[in-house]
């Protein structure tokens, strides 16, 4: 399956949608959407991995790159699947998770949002 990534703005965040598979072959073109945004200005970005349907830990990997710009940001993920490769690689404790998008921006921690 394809990877799909979509952006839109909801305040002073950037929601960057992602869609399909996330993985060894698809992770650089997220790294890559990422760090574009990061380049663009984007300090606050939330990524809803609320359409993925797979998610290998070299996925996981590509949103790591996020921290170093300084800056929040956090993951909508609400699916059983996907979370339990976070809980499984203890990656769950690195990232914010949060259901979905409204509660990621009402949780950052920047008081920019909501």
């Amino acid at each position: 399956m394809e990877l799909s990534l979509a952006t839109r703005a909801v305040g002073e965040h950037t929601v960057l949608e992602v869609g399909g598979e996330v993985d060894v072959y698809t992770a650089p073109r997220l790294r890559e959407r990422l760090l574009e945004l990061i380049d663009g200005g984007a300090r606050h970005v939330v990524v809803d991995l609320g359409r993925v349907d797979f998610l290998d830990s070299t996925g996981l990997g590509a949103l790591k790159r996020l921290r170093a710009a300084g800056g929040s940001f956090a993951l909508v993920c609400g699916k059983e699947p996907l979370l339990k490769i976070f809980r499984i690689t203890a990656l769950d404790q690195v990232f914010p998770l949060y259901p979905t998008v409204d509660a990621a921006i009402g949780a950052d921690p920047t008081g920019s949002g909501a």
